[in-house]
């Protein structure tokens, strides 16, 4: 379970028209199969009159990744739409490929493009996430100090959340987890141990 991820925000869908079949690309993220199985549920009540609702989800939480062809051929949807996201790197995530058919058969290897190429082009345009495990860190010192702390940050990588300029200066941040040993040792070195850190537990935030 440790280590960064890529997952997509939200929810986002594309088409485009293949010999008259319409097909229509959903990705969202979720977190379980209950949130990948409603998912698919909900693109489906909303697209009553498509010939076939083909679906691909990966999840972190005990590894799993599951499809479905939906009626369509064999090997020819479910699993060309699970290679894209693992191509894609996503995890956490549900693509729904929905296809209107415009009767026109496209044979197997037209069906694989298709549906390769709708989970593609929702992918792309899915906003993208890259999730770290980190660790909140405030650092609270002296108005001196503060040319110093802000200058070395970058070094670190660290995802700045809020700055306040009170009676000291509290600098609250986010830092990948591997830094945060390095960036402490760094900052009770050029403050000569004079700044007050603290830090949080680790959890994953958004590093994109």
């Amino acid at each position: 379970m440790d280590g960064d991820y890529s997952t997509v925000k939200g929810l986002a869908k594309a088409s485009f028209t293949e010999k008259k079949s319409e097909f229509i690309g959903h990705i969202k993220h979720v977190e379980n199969e209950d949130e990948a199985v409603d998912f698919i549920n909900e693109i489906r009540a909303s697209n009553r009159k498509a010939k076939h609702n083909v679906y691909a989800y990966i999840l972190r939480s005990g590894n799993i990744s599951r499809y479905s062809d939906d009626g369509e051929p064999q090997g020819t949807a479910g699993v060309p739409v699970l290679e894209v996201l693992r191509k894609e790197g996503l995890t956490d995530v549900c693509c729904v490929v929905t296809r209107y058919f415009g009767g026109i058969l496209l044979g197997g290897g037209g069906l694989v493009r298709a549906y390769s190429h709708s989970a593609k082009i929702a992918a792309d345009a899915a906003e993208r996430l890259i999730m770290c495990l980190c660790r909140p860190i405030t650092v609270t010192a002296d108005y001196n100090l503060y040319g110093k702390i802000s200058y070395v940050l970058p070094e670190f990588e660290v995802k700045l959340l809020n700055t306040d300029y009170a009676e000291n200066v509290t600098v609250k941040m986010l830092v990948k987890k591997d830094f945060c040993t390095p960036l402490i040792e760094k900052l009770t070195d050029i403050t000569n141990g004079n700044a007050f850190i603290v830090h949080g537990d680790e959890y994953y935030d958004n590093f994109a």
